[in-house]
This record gives structure tokens, C-alpha cells and sequence, in this order.
């Protein structure tokens, strides 16, 4: 099979990169994802996946009886060259059906699967995303901040100027734009970027912490800093996204 341009596509042969969510924490697949979803991981023998590991683990959650070993997988996370995602298509200039796989939640959303989707459009390949489980779309349902105009920033930087300013930057779009700005931490800082928002941002200015978002001990709570700064909380080596609003 050649490939083919997205304006001349044959769409009853052309195969379809699925982009298959997993769940955000130690939950069974089938309580955060419809059945079509298990279905189609039961299907499909190729995968682009952040982590083989955590794919192989996952796969055989939805259903034991997948043949792991028959599976072909290839590996796309931060570290990987962009020139080497081509060729991980492979299979659909076969004519074979792939999908993508991230360690957590929705791939290719704040995830290097978007390397791969952004390969199959250009080659004119069908993508289908499936339903499946968001932090941050989830957090910011929850939050009760504003849901028309938001930003998620990833990381914040580490470099101490850098991070200032990046707050900064994000109290100027909350005050002027109305926007809700979200962004995550390493798990075991996240006590620590609580502290530190609380000591370089205004008092008034509210904060969602999400943690363990589907989870048994999912926790949701939007305070202001201020309060914030008097609680008792515990959110370490849990995942965890953040919101600010005002």
C-alpha cells in the first residue's frame, strides 16, 4: 500500500491509527472506558506507546487473553528522535490498523504521541480518537473555574527567575483574560509548588488541586491561596494537576 494524500484518499482501505486512552490511575480499564475501547485493544497487533512496559501491563488488563507476545510495539516518548517516528507507521503502509497507547489518560494530549498523529495526517492515514479518561479537561470540570477560555502550560520551569516569571505571566491572564491556567509538577514537589504559590501569589487567587483524578482517593478542593496557606495537606508521589482562577 503507497501512501496517499489527504485529498485523494481512499477511505474504505485506508487504516486507522487509533489513539487509545488508559486510565489515570489503578483503576480496571472498563471503569473509565467505554467497551468499544477494550474492543479495539483486542484488535489492533501494533503500537506506538510511550512506555512498552506499562502497555504490555495495560493491554492485558483489558482483556488476559490478548497474546501479548504476538504484539509488535515501538516505543515514542520524550527522548526519541523525531526522525524516527516515520518508520513506526510502518505497519499502516501495510494497510494495517495501529493504535497509540500513553502511559496515562488521553495520548497525544501534552504527550509525545502527538508525533505520531501528526505523521499519520500527513500521509493521509485515518485517525480515530477514543474516549477515555483527561486530567485535565476532568480537573477543570471539577474546579468550578472558567471552562470557555483556559491554557494548560505543562511543567513549570525550574530555574527560579524563570518560574517567577512564568507565574507572573499566568496571574496577568487570569486578571485581564479571565482565563483558567492548569499545569502539573513532578509528583514528589507537589507540596512544595503548593507552599510556593501561596507565597508568591496574591491571597485572593484561587487554587484546584486535583489529585489521583479516578482514583480511590481521588481529591478535588478549590480554596483560595490563602487558605491554602493554613491547611494540612499531603499530595506527595500523587499525581496531581493544578488550577488557578480568580
Amino acid at each position: 500500500m503507497t501512501d496517499r494524500q489527504s485529498n485523494s484518499i481512499d477511505t474504505d482501505n485506508v487504516p486507522t491509527l487509533y489513539l487509545l486512552p488508559v486510565p489515570l490511575s489503578d483503576v480496571a480499564p472498563e471503569v473509565v472506558m467505554p467497551s468499544v475501547n477494550i474492543d479495539i485493544a483486542r484488535q489492533v497487533k501494533h503500537f506506538i506507546v510511550e512506555n512498552i512496559r506499562s502497555a504490555r501491563r495495560f493491554l492485558k488488563r483489558c482483556d488476559r487473553s490478548i497474546d501479548i507476545d504476538t504484539l509488535t510495539f515501538a516505543e515514542l516518548n520524550e527522548h526519541t528522535d523525531p526522525r524516527e517516528v516515520a518508520a513506526m507507521l510502518e505497519p499502516m503502509k501495510r494497510g494495517m490498523d495501529m493504535a497509540v497507547i500513553s502511559e496515562a489518560g488521553c495520548p497525544a494530549v501534552a504527550d509525545p504521541g502527538a508525533l505520531a498523529v501528526a505523521e499519520a495526517q500527513r500521509r493521509g492515514y485515518r485517525v480515530r480518537p477514543l474516549i477515555g479518561p483527561s486530567s485535565i479537561l476532568l480537573s477543570l470540570m471539577a474546579s468550578g473555574f472558567n471552562g470557555q477560555t483556559w491554557a494548560f502550560a505543562g511543567y513549570l520551569p525550574h530555574d527560579t527567575d524563570s518560574r517567577g516569571r512564568a507565574l507572573k505571566e499566568m496571574q496577568r491572564r487570569i486578571e485581564r483574560e479571565r482565563q483558567t491556567q492548569i499545569f502539573i509538577e513532578t509528583p514528589y514537589r507537589n507540596n512544595k509548588l503548593i507552599a510556593e504559590l501561596c507565597q508568591r501569589l496574591p491571597g485572593h487567587m484561587l487554587l484546584c488541586v486535583a489529585s489521583d483524578v479516578t482514583g480511590p482517593k481521588e481529591s478535588i478542593l478549590t480554596r483560595p491561596l490563602s487558605a491554602w496557606a493554613k491547611a494540612n495537606y499531603n499530595y506527595d508521589k500523587i499525581p496531581t494537576i493544578f488550577l488557578l482562577y480568580s
